[in-house]
Parts: C-alpha cells; sequence; structure tokens
C-alpha cells in the first residue's frame, strides 16, 4: 500500500495562484484531497476551520475560545524538521481571511492576540520581503516569544536585521525594535544559540547589551565567537566586537584570556588593568609569561606589584631571561644535545659522484654557507663544531680562530656574528665568548663581533642594558662594516622596546652627510625595529629626510630600498596611522615614490587580512611596465604580509599567487616565491612545497633562488624530510652553480634550524597573536632577498641574521607554582575549531599522548591529559604554569 502522499507543504503556494477551474471540478480535487488525509489529519483541518470561523463571530467569549483553542494546536503541534507542522498548513487557506477580518475589529486584546497568531502563520506565508510576521508581532500582545519555538524566534530576527537597515536608511525611530531584540537575545542565549544573539546585535548595532546577558555558563561561547568574528568585520566594528569580548573576560575573572585581546588591540593601559584586577601572584607570573612570548617591553611599577620581591621576579619572566634554560632542558629531554656539523645536514654521501666530488673544495663561498648553517642548526645550543670548539693549549689559537680565517673579508663578519647565534639567549656566557674577538684588528671580525652580541640579547632584555654598553662606541667609528655591525646589533637588540637612547645614538647618522648609504640603510632598518609599529613621528621625520637626501643614482641602488622598509615597520599593521606618512612619499622622487608607496601601505595593512587592500596591491601586479620599476615586488610581498592573517585568506592568496606566476612580468614573479614563503613560514603545506619545488628549476636564476630560499622558509625548524629531500637533490643539480648552490645550503640550514626545535612562525598563541617584532624580522629579510645577487650574494649576506628576531622555540613546557619544569602527559593533536558549535565538541582529532616537554607543529593544540592540574594559562603553548587541582584524588 503507497504511503499517503501528504508532503503538500512544498507545494501549496503554487496553488494558491488563481487558476479558472469548473465549480464541479473543484469539489472533486477537494474531496480528492481530503481522502488523501488520513482521519486525525482531516478531524484537525475540520476543527481547525471551524476555529477560523468561530473568531469572526461576534460574541467575544467565542472569539476568545476559538483563539485560545487555534494557539494552543498551533504551540502545541510538533513537527519532523522537514515539514511544516500540520496546523500551520491547513491553515494555509485562510490566512488571507483572517487578515482581512483582523483590519476591520476593534482595538482590543482579542485582536492583539489574534495579531500574535497571524505573526506566527506568517511565518510560511506571507510573501517575501513583506516583513509580516514582525509586523504582526509588533502590533500583538508583549507575550513571550520563546513558547511559539526556535524557528520562529530565528525568522523575527531575520526580518528585524532587514526592517533596522530600512528605518537606518529612512532615518526613523527604531525603539520598538530594540524591545524585541532584547527578547530575542534573552531567548538564543538561554537556549545556546549564542552566535545568532551575537549576529543580531551586530545587524542592529547594539552590542553593548550583550553584557547584560552572558552568564557563566555561556560567556566562553559567547567570547570565542566574537573573537573569530571579529577577523571578518570592517574597522571600526572589529575593535568594538574585541572591546566587548575583553570587558565580559574581566568581568568573570577570565583574565588570560583578557590579556591575549589585549595585546591584539595592541592596548597598553589594558595590560596593566588586567595586572591590577587580578590579585593571584602565579597568574601574574603566567601573563609574564604570554608577554615574553609576544615580545613587548613592559615595565612593571609599584602600582601594578606592590610586592619588590614578587616585582623583580616577574620583571625577570617579562625580559625573557629564562628562555635560553627551557630550550636547552627540551633539548635534553629531546636528546639532541649533541653539536651538529654542516656535512651531517648537506648528507653528501647520499648523492651521486659528481656533486660530492665538489663538495670537498674550500672555497670562501662554500665555507661562508657552511657558516649560516652551522649557525642556524646549533642555535641556542651553546656548542658547535667550527666555532666553539675547545682548543688543545698546543694550536695556541683555537680552532674558532681557524675557522673564523677560512672565510674572506666580509665572509669574516657572518662567521664572528654567528657565534652569537650559537650562544643565542645566553647573554652571561654568550658575552664572555664573544670577547676575545673585540681585540684584533681586522674590521670585519670587529663588525661580526658588534652583530654577534646584538644577536645574543635579541629577544632578552637586560637589566643592565649591556648591549648599548658595548654597542654604543662603535656607531660613530669610521670604517663603514664595524658601524653596520653596531647599528644592526643595536637594532635586533631593542626590537619593539622604543627605547629612546637607541633614537638618540642612530638618529643624527640618517643627517649624517658623510656617511654610506649602506650605513644610512641599515640605520634606517634598526629605527624601524625598535620603533616598530609604534607611529613615532620623530623617527619617521629623520628617515623621510635621509630619503630626500639622496640623490638620483644612489635611489636606484638596492640597498636604498631599505629606508622605505625601516619607515614602513614604524606603522607595522596599525592600518590608518600611516595616511600621513604615505601622503608626504608622493613628494619623494618618482624612482622611489611608488615603491615607497607598496612598502607603506603592505607594511600599515600587515597581519590585518583587508580584503581591499589585497585587491588594491593585486592591481599594481596586474600592470605590465617597463623595465627598472621596483615597486611590483613589494606589492606581491604586501599582498602576502596582508592577508597572512587568517587560513582563509591565506589560502585565497596562495591561488591569487599562482596567477600571478602565470601572467606577471619577470620581476613579479621573482617576489612570488618569496611571498608563499612567508605565508607558509614554517608550515611546509604540501602544494606550496610542490609549486617552489617547481619553480626551483625555474630558467631564471633570480626566481630559481628565490624558491630554494623559500623552500627553506617554509620547512624552517621543522625537519621536513620531503623538503630535505628537495634540497639535497638541487644541491647536486645546481653543483657547479655557486650563487644558487649558496641558496640551496641556506636553505638546508633553515630547514634543519634548531636541529628541528625552533620555529619563524610570528604568529602564536594558536595563530591569534602576532608578533610584531617577529614579523619585522622576516619582512626585513624578504625584503633583501628582491635582489639576491646585490644583497644576499652581494656583502650584505649578514642581513640573514635578521631571522633571529622571529625564532621561537615551538614548545610546550610546563612549569610547577616554583617555576621549575615539571613534566605531564599532554595530548597533542591537530586543532580543530569549534566556534559556534553546540555543547561541549573535542578540540583537537588524531591526538597522541606525550609527556611535558613537547614540540608543537604548525596547526597543532595541545591539552592536559591529566585532572590532576590546571593549567594557568587558556593556551597551552611555550611556558605554562600548572597549578594543583584541589579536587583531584587518586584513582586506586
Amino acid at each position: 500500500m503507497a504511503p499517503a502522499p501528504n508532503n503538500s507543504s512544498g507545494n501549496a503556494p503554487r496553488e494558491e495562484a488563481p487558476v479558472k477551474v469548473p465549480a464541479k471540478d473543484l469539489k472533486k480535487k477537494d474531496e480528492k484531497k481530503d481522502e488523501d488525509l488520513s482521519e486525525e489529519d482531516l478531524a484537525l483541518k475540520q476543527q481547525l476551520e471551524l476555529y477560523v470561523e468561530r473568531v469572526q463571530d461576534p460574541n467575544p467569549g467565542l472569539q476568545k475560545a476559538a483563539l485560545e483553542s487555534m494557539r494552543h494546536e498551533i504551540r502545541s503541534s510538533t513537527s519532523s524538521m522537514t515539514s511544516v507542522p500540520k496546523p500551520l498548513k491547513f491553515l494555509r487557506p485562510h490566512y488571507g481571511t483572517l487578515k482581512a477580518y483582523y483590519e476591520t475589529m476593534a482595538e482590543s486584546d482579542l485582536k492583539k492576540y489574534l495579531a500574535d497568531i497571524l505573526s506566527v502563520l506568517a511565518l510560511t506565508m506571507s510573501a517575501e520581503g513583506e516583513r509580516e510576521s514582525l509586523k504582526y508581532r509588533l502590533l500583538g500582545s508583549e507575550g513571550d516569544i520563546g513558547s511559539w519555538g526556535h524557528e520562529y524566534v530565528r525568522n523575527l530576527a531575520g526580518e528585524i536585521a532587514q526592517e533596522y537597515s530600512k528605518r537606518q536608511g529612512e532615518e526613523t525611530p527604531f525603539d520598538d525594535l530594540v524591545v524585541l531584540v532584547q527578547q530575542i537575545v534573552a531567548f538564543h542565549m538561554k537556549h545556546n544559540a549564542e552566535p545568532e544573539a551575537v549576529d543580531l546585535l551586530m545587524e542592529v548595532e547594539c552590542l553593548d547589551m550583550l553584557r547584560e546577558h552572558v552568564d557563566s555558563t555561556n560567556f566562553k561561547r559567547t567570547c570565542l565567537y566574537l573573537t573569530s568574528a571579529a577577523r571578518y568585520l570592517p574597522g571600526p566594528d572589529d575593535i568594538s566586537v574585541l572591546e566587548i569580548a575583553y570587558t565580559i573576560y574581566l568581568k568573570f575573572g577570565e583574565y588570560a584570556n583578557a590579556l591575549q585581546i589585549a595585546l591584539f588591540l595592541d592596548n597598553m593601559q589594558h595590560v596593566k588593568q588586567i595586572f591590577t584586577s587580578c590579585d593571584d601572584i602565579l597568574r601574574k607570573k603566567q601573563f609574564c609569561y604570554i608577554l615574553a612570548r609576544h615580545g613587548i617591553t613592559f615595565e612593571l611599577d609599584e602600582e601594578i606589584v606592590s610586592d619588590d620581591g614578587d616585582r623583580e621576579v616577574l620583571q625577570e619572566i617579562i625580559n625573557n631571561t629564562k628562555l635560553s634554560e627551557g630550550y636547552l632542558s627540551l633539548a635534553r629531554d629531546i636528546e639532541v644535545m649533541e653539536p651538529k656539523s654542516p656535512e651531517d645536514i648537506y648528507k653528501a654521501h647520499l648523492l651521486d659522484g659528481r656533486a660530492s666530488a665538489s663538495a670537498s673544495v674550500d672555497s670562501a663561498r662554500q665555507n661562508l654557507s657552511a657558516t649560516f648553517v652551522n649557525a642556524f642548526v646549533n642555535a641556542g645550543f651553546g656548542q658547535d663544531k667550527l666555532m666553539t670548539v675547545q682548543s688543545d693549549s698546543s694550536s695556541g689559537g683555537g680552532s674558532s680562530g681557524n675557522w673564523l680565517f677560512k672565510n674572506k673579508e666580509h665572509g669574516k663578519a657572518s662567521a664572528a656574528a654567528s657565534l652569537g647565534m650559537i650562544l643565542l639567549w645566553d647573554v652571561d656566557s654568550g658575552l664572555s665568548q664573544i670577547d676575545k674577538y673585540f681585540h684584533g684588528t681586522d674590521n670585519h671580525v670587529l663588525a661580526g663581533a658588534l652583530l654577534a652580541v646584538g644577536i645574543v640579547n635579541c629577544n632578552i632584555k637586560n637589566e643592565c642594558d649591556p648591549a648599548l654598553a658595548l654597542l654604543g662606541d662603535y656607531v660613530d667609528k669610521e670604517d663603514a662594516s664595524v658601524r653596520i655591525g653596531a647599528i644592526m646589533g643595536l637594532g635586533l637588540t631593542y626590537a619593539g622596546t622604543q627605547n629612546e637612547q637607541i633614537c638618540a645614538k642612530l638618529s643624527p647618522i640618517l643627517s649624517d652627510g658623510k656617511a654610506s648609504l649602506d650605513v644610512i640603510a641599515f640605520t634606517a632598518i634598526s629605527l624601524g625595529l625598535v620603533y616598530v609599529g609604534s607611529c613615532n613621528e620623530e623617527v619617521a621625520q629623520s628617515i623621510i629626510y635621509a630619503l630626500m637626501d639622496r640623490s638620483e643614482s644612489e635611489l636606484g641602488e638596492p640597498l636604498a630600498r631599505l629606508l622605505p622598509l625601516g619607515l614602513g615597520l614604524l606603522y607595522l599593521g596599525k592600518q590608518d596611522a600611516v595616511e600621513a606618512t604615505a601622503e608626504v612619499s608622493k613628494t619623494f622622487n618618482e624612482k622611489i615614490q611608488k615603491h615607497c608607496d607598496m612598502t607603506l601601505l603592505s607594511c600599515a595593512y600587515a597581519g590585518t587580512g583587508n580584503v581591499l587592500k589585497v585587491q588594491n596591491l593585486l592591481g599594481h601586479c596586474a600592470q605590465h611596465l617597463e623595465k627598472g620599476e621596483t615597486h611590483q615586488g613589494p606589492a606581491v610581498l604586501g599582498i602576502a604580509l596582508v592577508a597572512m592573517a587568517e587560513e582563509l585568506g591565506l589560502d585565497m592568496a596562495i591561488r591569487s599567487l599562482e596567477h600571478l606566476l602565470q601572467y606577471g612580468e619577470q620581476n613579479i614573479r621573482r617576489a612570488v616565491p618569496l611571498a608563499l614563503g612567508l605565508l607558509c613560514i614554517s608550515n611546509p603545506k604540501v602544494n606550496v612545497m610542490d609549486t617552489l619545488s617547481r619553480l626551483s628549476h625555474d630558467t631564471d636564476s633570480e626566481v630559481a633562488m628565490a624558491a630554494v630560499i623559500s623552500l627553506g622558509l617554509i620547512g624552517a625548524g621543522t625537519n621536513n624530510a620531503r623538503i630535505a629531500g628537495m634540497l639535497r637533490n638541487l644541491s647536486s643539480y645546481y653543483y657547479k652553480d655557486a650563487s644558487l648552490l649558496f641558496c640551496v645550503r641556506i636553505a638546508q640550514g633553515l630547514v634543519h634550524m634548531g636541529k628541528g626545535l625552533l620555529t619563524l612562525n610570528p604568529y602564536h598563541s594558536e595563530r591569534f597573536l602576532l608578533s610584531p617584532t617577529a614579523l619585522a624580522g622576516i619582512v626585513t629579510m624578504l625584503y633583501a632577498c628582491l635582489d639576491m645577487k646585490a644583497i644576499i650574494l652581494g656583502k650584505y649576506h649578514y642581513v640573514l641574521y635578521f631571522l633571529v628576531l622571529a625564532m621561537q622555540p615551538r614548545m610546550l613546557l610546563t612549569v610547577d607554582e616554583n617555576l621549575r619544569p615539571l613534566s605531564v602527559p599532554v595530548r597533542v593533536g591537530q586543532a580543530v575549531d569549534v566556534v559556534g558549535q553546540a555543547g561541549r565538541p573535542k578540540t583537537i582529532t588524531g591526538f597522541q599522548t606525550h609527556s611535558t616537554p613537547v614540540l608543537l607543529a604548525a596547526g597543532d593544540r595541545a591539552e592536559l591529559a591529566t585532572e590532576k592540574y590546571i593549567p594557568l594559562s587558556p593556551i597551552l603553548e611555550g611556558f605554562v604554569i600548572l597549578k594543583e587541582n584541589p579536587d583531584y584524588t587518586e584513582d586506586n
């Protein structure tokens, strides 16, 4: 027997269309339709028709009873998710009659009662865009709307949003809507539909109302939705949404989450407020770890922490003095303390004869590449096989001297500086070992030693400022390379500190007529790093004057392009704040004007994900220009800088860059690999890896070099076997081409950076926060790579050391209340986006259980696998303090 066809809901509207049918046929058709219904349905249908007649009865008593019954039927009807409830279906033909009768009724409670019912019927029957459901709701009684069900409330919310925008256009008041919004939001928040409540409030621009409706059960989900929605909102809405999330977190005492938002907004007042609101010294220590990881300078005063002893401990954590200790305890735990030599990385024995034969030749270029590989691979371990080898007393000078002098002139600078890299973050022992290079006569070695001091102190703040004391006197020396060493060293050490002493030391150099272009370029970059994202007028002025003073021929030099970058770094991520400076840049010499424009635009919107700016930059890349134009390179890098903010934009940018490869001119193609490298830094995505592998065999050697370096960047610190294999094959493919081989070696060093314990990703805290100093270091290095031959392959190869600003251990290290390492089991797996999902969904998938300390790859998330401890940070990354759980009981 066939089931009764009962899905008239789908086609009902069509039946309403007036079709001329003879009366007899109509009757037959009706009877036929009635026959299809089951007895219950038929009874219900007749019942409802009776109610409709009674509603139109002159007797108010009958009317009331009929409306009550009709209301009861509608409310008590449940239906499957896919079909319209029966009462609504049977009342459909009578919607018009009831509407007409409503208009004739006198004002009374009954009229409001009928309006309520019409409002519900309009849910399925009103025409598109009529907003009748809302119209009758506003005319109806003030009752509880939730009792009509979720679907009704959802439909109302949609109609309110439309009505609001219409009234806003007409500038008519909307107070009546706000009352309704209050009810709907309360209903949604009660029923775990926080995202819908937030969406409605955003539509009617009343987000402030949210604060009254959140409680301890739903504030976390609400804030999670607010923070993730903020990325897709245009300014200034995104800021106000985050501000609301911040106040909600504060209200419920979730200070660590509030701190993440304060850092995202770059609002130091908020940071201070969090410290003063929280009384728990342990939690304050955790905040300090978060600040240290973000790499910002923050001075604690008596107002924030009253006790002197506590304040000293907290300031030490912010100054990152324990970073080296934590990193080495991770290395010991994973058993990678054994120093590695460049040969261990090249693995030449795996290749065929010709390539391994050439490897034994001792050329300065190859020794220079080995210096970098050695520096990157043993970074922070304090020992290696080239620079720190303990000498026998008989050999006198010691072998570190020997390796140093296997490099030519400017190569010696990078070799001496590599010692700083090996002793990274270990200031005390680092400075004593670098000291020996200060007493020689060779200026290149001295320059390298000065740079090494800067590298050792990078990301570490120190009360007694050893770097300034050591480097300050060398800034004004005669020799250009010594000056650059000292200037770059200061830039690395004081990046992001906005230290005025540095400004006083370096600004005069910019206006010094005798200083050579390279000294001025590095000064601009160092000032940009020290004042990164500060929008400092004074520094901007001095860089602008330095740019205006340059002659036409100097502006054509590759290094001159670092000046606009120094200017751009001042506005990193600060969006509109750059506009005044961008106007000034329009007056520059046309040789550099467009280049400066692109640089300022891409720096100012870095990490914002602003789609309009990406379109603007793509527009510049689409032009086919004469030779000699340099501004398209920065525009391509700009696309990556702006789009790296969130996953969706990132994937779209990768696709857009594919198109640029196909249609772009040569100068664009040279920048595309670098942009890909930036988008996936320390995150080797297979599709990007394949693209770069293809480009590494490109006929244009500049494209190939950029692709090779980028392979190193996307694999940086991951030990990725596939990339390592590609680079080995490239080293045999390019064994005759010294320049390309140099790039392959650098990339090999990057892939095995810190023996796989480090990352270059400027994003941390589950990709929520962007560290400005880290990004600045990466961008500076990429800008230098826009002209490989002149800078990286010329005598300025030490710009590669700017990457040290972004180098961070990719670890989770749990410590106890006395800040000593504590090993606990954790689950590490791929992070899952759970925003807006109901219930308590799992936040990671495909996990493995390890005991801390553990390494976290890109896109990984960790959670504690024991309930014995409570983590004081919501995000398990870097240093996390664990507090014993008072409610925990050991099960036998």
